[in-house]
């Protein structure tokens, strides 16, 4: 079962205040404890939303609007993310619970949230061989 542990922003993320560097530390070492216990698939920082954009489909069948940030509500945009694949939800709970405050001051918060799986789509199975092929083609360009 793969999870995403989704870092929340706040008002400190948001203005490219950077973490402590013992608090990056400490997030580094919660990662490496990730690899070596063979679960990470991938982690990030974001950038504030004040470099992002976002896409906004109000019109059926029309070109999407594109809104530059920055997003208000800091509570709701993410900070970053850690990527990790575990056998059970109980399992990514017991890796979420190890995350560090990610922001410090007590001011962090996490969302632990499962990926769909194919398993889990109720779909053709066409459209799912297509997704089963484009994750091979993925993997083989990583390789290259």
């Amino acid at each position: 079962m793969r999870f995403m542990i989704i870092v929340k922003a706040t008002t400190d993320s948001e203005e490219k205040v950077m973490p402590s560097e013992e608090l990056y530390s400490a997030m580094q070492k919660y990662h490496e404890e990730l690899a070596r216990a063979g679960v990470l698939i991938d982690r990030a920082g974001l950038q504030p939303s004040s470099s992002g954009i976002r896409l906004s489909y109000p019109i059926p069948g029309e070109k999407p609007k594109v809104i530059d940030g920055p997003f208000t509500e800091a509570k709701e945009l993410i900070a970053g993310y850690t990527l990790i694949e575990v056998k059970s939800k109980e399992e990514a709970i017991e890796w979420a619970h190890r995350y560090p405050d990610p922001h410090g001051f007590g001011q962090g918060e996490i969302e632990l949230r499962p990926l769909y799986e194919a398993g889990d789509l109720t779909i053709n199975s066409e459209l799912l061989e297509k997704d089963a092929e484009l994750d091979k083609q993925v993997e083989e360009q990583k390789k290259t």
